[in-house]
């Protein structure tokens, strides 16, 4: 049995593939036992910090409903309810909160406040997202993929739009160490860093997957299982920039002849919240001044039988919890792992 316990999970990079794979295997079963009703209360009676220094709708509430089930404890911590790098430095923090608390989970800025988190707390420390990483979110766009395609090895992810960021380098990572062919369709400029796409092809040759980039669309996309965007402008960033990122990316749009160019096999995939529509009051706001009645995606595509999104915003929930489990260690044989 793999066994993590203790371990703290900031980025895809610090664990091997089969360690991935495992957890993807418990988050399956996990998913199982709670569709059946059965009770898998492996982490009773710990506890848990939850830091949320931005705020978030399924990432707050994946970790709360996967410590309950888990029989873990929470306190929610908002960005006003922390001395967290204001009066108190992260280091210090962290080792108050370590002697509390048996894990902590953080949401935010810089990945260097999370790793100070696990270097000083000596409790399992989890990665909710930061700049430059989202773990938690591509191991359920894994396990998603996987449902609707019965293996991830061979398979071909497209990501469309802005690259450059924690999605897109998550994403990257994910799909090199599970043998997923990964793509990118976007301006130069939006690339992802160089750095860290050649070490992602150099864990690509180890899984016989492939890594590339493409400024044209439809060299990109035909063929693709999933086509994957986000948002165009990410928490944080200022609304000037949003004159720009719509007329660079505006061209790599998911729209149904995009879907088309990929085939009816492909599946459309998004971590969500999305502005598909003017349900929302950046999308009115972004109406009034461009004009626009979508953004990254259409709300064709959004709301079609080839988009898979809200099976993926429940599969965060699933794979949290199997992090949780797995960081926190559970009784041998409490869980048979092959029942998935």
């Amino acid at each position: 049995m793999t066994n993590l316990k203790g371990r703290s999970f900031l980025t895809l990079l610090d664990f091997s593939t089969e360690e991935i794979e495992y957890l993807l295997e418990l988050a399956a079963l996990l998913k199982q036992k709670k569709r059946q009703g059965t009770a898998h209360r492996l982490c009773e009676g710990k506890n848990a910090a939850l830091i949320f220094e931005k705020t978030s709708t399924r990432t707050r509430c994946s970790f709360e409903v996967a410590a309950a089930d888990l029989g873990m404890y929470t306190t929610y911590l908002d960005p006003v309810s922390s001395q967290l790098g204001k009066k108190e430095s992260v280091a210090d923090t962290a080792r108050v909160l370590g002697r509390m608390y048996d894990a902590i989970e953080y949401r935010g800025f810089g990945q260097e406040r999370v790793e100070a988190l696990a270097r000083y707390s000596e409790v399992p420390v989890w990665n909710g997202l930061t700049n430059e990483y989202h773990p938690t979110q591509v191991l359920a766009d894994m396990l998603t993929m996987r449902e609707h395609f019965g293996s991830l090895k061979g398979r071909t992810l497209v990501f469309m739009g802005d690259a450059r960021y924690n999605m897109a380098a998550s994403l990257m990572i994910g799909c090199a160490k599970l043998g997923v062919n990964f793509k990118v369709a976007a301006p130069k400029a939006y690339f992802p860093p160089r750095e860290l796409s050649e070490k992602c092809r150099g864990l690509a040759s180890e899984t016989a997957s492939q890594i590339s980039f493409h400024e044209d669309t439809q060299s990109a996309v035909k063929g693709a299982d999933v086509i994957y965007t986000d948002v165009w402008v990410s928490m944080g960033e200022d609304e000037s920039v949003w004159e720009k990122r719509i007329k660079d990316l505006k061209p790599y749009q998911v729209t149904r002849e995009v879907m088309a160019l990929a085939g009816p096999q492909c599946r459309f995939m998004h971590c969500l919240p999305s502005f598909h529509d003017l349900n929302t009051g950046i999308g009115q706001e972004i109406y009034k001044k461009f004009g626009l009645t979508c953004m990254e995606v259409t709300d064709e595509v959004f709301e079609s039988e080839q988009s898979i999104v809200f099976d993926e915003a429940e599969n965060r929930m699933h794979t949290i919890k199997a992090v949780m489990a797995a960081t926190m260690g559970f009784p041998e044989g409490a869980l048979n792992i092959q029942e998935a």
